[in-house]
């Protein structure tokens, strides 16, 4: 993160329209350039998920955009108004409708295709005038099949573009008006003309007239192929479409002690609700009244229901999976986490990285090069004396082969699933150039408190002297602490009310400054705090007491003296425990070939002890380090040439965490720190943070293999087809299959599975 970022002006406006005409990764590069033409606008269009992200300046209206769309050739539309009751579940969304379309047109094509081609593979069933029957099934093919690619040639014509419509319309085309023009006015309409076929990796002389079986045979494939792009596709975007549909549609609000259901969509916040059993909680709110046990794992990945009672908080999503709350609602719509978890993974989703960039501006230039190759290979067959049919379907193969598909999906596709994957696990990565971030990072800095440990004090121990009992000692400390705030004895009150139910409430409650707190309970004149206090009283710790005391400063931890009736009764012990996978997952970071530093505000002795019981090694440890002084000390780092990634949860983390060339926010922490940050944990499980640096990983590299094979492909595949070594068919079917195996590649990602 520590790039440098450009801000747009205050006056500055952000809108996502919604793309159709796009046929491949030339086509989005054309809207890109056409909208960043314009004065004041920048865009970034994705081909994958057909959207375009567009930030405009005041001179420029949504209408302009629009135009600036359609002039290019294809159509643009705003956003459409979320919908809060879908009153009829039964109608199908447009991306639906359009993969039913395809769908139909490549059932009729293949119907027609299988007669044309088993006949030209075949010459014993070549019966008398067989090619005027290939010739009345592959016509509707060609034209009606393959009308979308002939419609987008036309239009991009036009407009003075070409793109991957271009070649597959000219090279069907071509295949289809030569053999139209053998048969009527050459010799292939001659009763028993037979037709030669093979689709071998072997030099064609043109002993065959006509093409009728290429030209039908390559629209279905492409046809094929666009058909299990478009599905897969949508397939990749299913773990979005599951984060958005995880909100209830409608909800029983309480008015005037009555329970009326309304649309989600009308819940204000200050509403109260009622989540029964196996219902979905309608939006983020607190708990007024019930227990229960709640289902977060769709948000969180966490399998283990969470209990919650009065006064925890609820996040909109998850599951009711016990009892009757009642919630207050205290966020709604667009502010709840579930939409800013979506919008999250959406920005994510549109965004591009540098690898896609090169990809896009390859794609450009490859569609105008591809043509110049084509006529180059048809003139130099010509001038070779190899004739016109030897000509021609080296051409064609070319034509056919080049469409840039693949490349254009391999990035687009490996990112919708890798955030869509990271979603479903509680990991929010806020943009494409993360995953590039965190091949570099070789050092993590964790910050202690909330992070490493779970950020609130808890009694690990209670030491009393002899004679005493220990849960007496407890119940009357805790009595007295709990009517104090503060972070210490909150974790006593706590212990003591788990241990012995309901406090009794302390009588002259007083605190003295830096040494603890006095009052009456049951009677007893109790005191808790520094041992100073005590002794003040006369109180003395024995030396057993005195031991026990020394040994938890010793080990980092704070202890408390508790007296009364003019004797020091026993010591508590009160900590910031570790979190039970702090250990695992710092051994998991440095598996990762990852640094790990601990960065904390605690003392040298809190902070080296904490280290020891996780596996940091002492010279690692940067402790007593004051809020401001944290970006220092990744600066520093930075400094000796480290790339950094920062993990921490606090407000005094938003720095570090913005100055960090890689910034991870636990979800449990502020809102500041997760702004800052470029990957959020929802779960305050710092072996979340292992597995959002793996799956960053493991998205990046499945980016890579998809560059690298669909790179590969065209520079492999393009001399072979020019040197007429290529079918065009077995061309048409070679394009379209390698687009849906970098579809498939990138759907691995969809098995990557948690460490936890």
């Amino acid at each position: 993160m520590s790039t440098e970022v450009t801000t747009n002006p205050a006056s500055d406006s952000q809108v996502e329209l919604t793309l159709t005409g796009m046929t491949c990764a030339s086509c989005a590069n054309r809207i890109e350039r056409k909208l960043n033409k314009l004065d004041g606008v920048t865009a970034t269009v994705n081909y994958a998920t057909e959207k375009a992200r567009v930030t405009y300046a005041d001179g420029v209206s949504t209408d302009d955009l629009i135009a600036t769309v359609e002039q290019a050739g294809y159509g643009a539309a705003l956003p459409a108004p979320p919908i809060a009751d879908r009153a009829d579940d039964a109608v199908a969304p447009p991306e639906d409708v359009a993969l039913a379309a395809l769908r139909t047109r490549l059932i009729v094509s293949a119907l027609l295709s299988v007669p044309v081609v088993a006949l030209a593979m075949v010459p014993a069933w070549q019966f008398t005038n067989w090619q005027w029957l290939s010739l009345t099934l592959a016509a509707p093919v060609v034209v009606w099949g393959g009308l979308p690619f002939h419609r987008a040639t036309w239009t991009n014509l036009r407009h003075g573009a070409a793109t991957m419509d271009t070649l597959v319309s000219l090279g069907t085309g071509a295949a289809f008006l030569w053999s139209v023009y053998a048969l009527f006015w050459g010799d292939a309409g001659m009763p028993g003309m037979r037709h030669g076929f093979s689709l071998t990796l072997e030099r064609t002389h043109g002993a065959s007239d006509i093409y009728l079986e290429a030209a039908a045979g390559v629209v279905t494939f492409i046809l094929l192929g666009r058909y299990l792009e478009h599905r897969s596709k949508r397939n990749a975007g299913a773990a979005l479409r599951a984060l958005l549909d995880l909100g209830a549609r409608d909800v029983a609000v309480l008015r005037s002690g009555a329970e009326v259901r309304i649309p989600v969509a009308e819940l204000a916040v200050g509403d109260r609700f009622v989540v029964r059993p196996g219902e979905k909680i309608a939006t983020d709110g607190a708990v007024e009244e019930g227990t229960s046990a709640v289902d977060a794992s769709m948000l969180t990945g966490e399998s283990v229901p969470v209990d919650v009672s009065v006064g925890d908080a609820v996040v909109g999503g998850c599951v009711n999976a016990s009892g009757r709350l009642v919630v207050r609602a205290t966020r709604v719509g667009a502010d709840t986490q579930l939409a800013q978890m979506a919008r999250l993974v959406e920005d994510a989703q549109t965004g591009k990285a540098a690898v896609q960039r090169l990809a896009d501006r390859i794609s450009g230039i490859f569609v105008p090069v591809v043509i110049v190759i084509a006529l180059a290979t048809f003139a130099f067959w010509l001038a070779r004396g190899e004739g016109m049919a030897a000509a021609l379907t080296a051409t064609v193969a070319v034509l056919i082969i080049a469409c840039p598909c693949a490349l254009g999906l391999a990035t687009p596709t490996a990112l919708m699933v890798g955030t869509g994957r990271g979603a479903q696990l509680g990991i929010l990565i806020k943009g494409p150039e993360v995953l590039e971030q965190t091949h570099k990072v070789d050092t993590v800095v964790l910050d202690k408190t909330g992070t490493v440990t779970t950020g609130e004090m808890t009694l690990v121990a209670t030491v009393i002297a002899a004679g005493e009992d220990a849960s007496e000692v407890l119940r009357l400390a805790g009595a007295l602490e709990d009517a104090s705030e503060h972070p210490i004895a909150r974790a006593i009150a706590d212990a003591a009310r788990t241990a012995s139910g309901a406090l009794v409430a302390p009588e002259d409650f007083g605190n003295v400054e830096g040494l603890g707190v006095q009052g009456i309970v049951e009677g007893h004149a109790v005191l808790v705090g520094r041992p100073r206090l005590l002794a003040e009283w006369s109180q003395h710790l024995t030396a057993d007491l005195q031991a026990a005391f020394e040994e938890a400063q010793g080990r980092g931890q704070t202890a408390i003296a508790v007296g009364w009736d003019g004797r020091a009764r026993g010591v508590l012990v009160v900590e910031d425990r570790v979190k039970e996978s702090s250990a695992q997952a710092i051994a998991e970071l440095r598996a990762l070939g990852l640094r790990p530093i601990l960065l904390t505000g605690d003392n040298d002795r809190v902070a080296r002890t904490v280290a020891a019981q996780v596996g940091i090694d002492d010279a690692d440890v940067y402790a007593e380090v004051l809020p401001g002084d944290k970006v220092d000390v990744v600066k520093r780092l930075q400094g000796e040439g480290r790339a950094v990634a920062m993990v921490g949860d606090g407000v005094n983390d938003a720095a570090a965490l913005a100055q960090a060339d890689l910034g991870l926010a636990m979800g449990t922490g502020t809102d500041v720190a997760i702004e800052a940050s470029d990957i959020t944990l929802v779960r305050g499980d710092l072996r979340v943070a292992v597995d959002a640096i793996r799956l960053s990983r493991r998205t990046l590299g499945v980016i890579r293999s998809n560059l690298f094979w669909a790179f590969g492909y065209n520079v492999v595949a393009i001399p072979v087809a020019a040197a007429g070594l290529l079918n065009p068919m077995l061309a048409g079917a070679a394009m379209a299959f390698s687009s849906v195996s970098v579809v498939t590649n990138s759907l691995r990602l969809r098995r990557f599975r948690s460490s936890l």
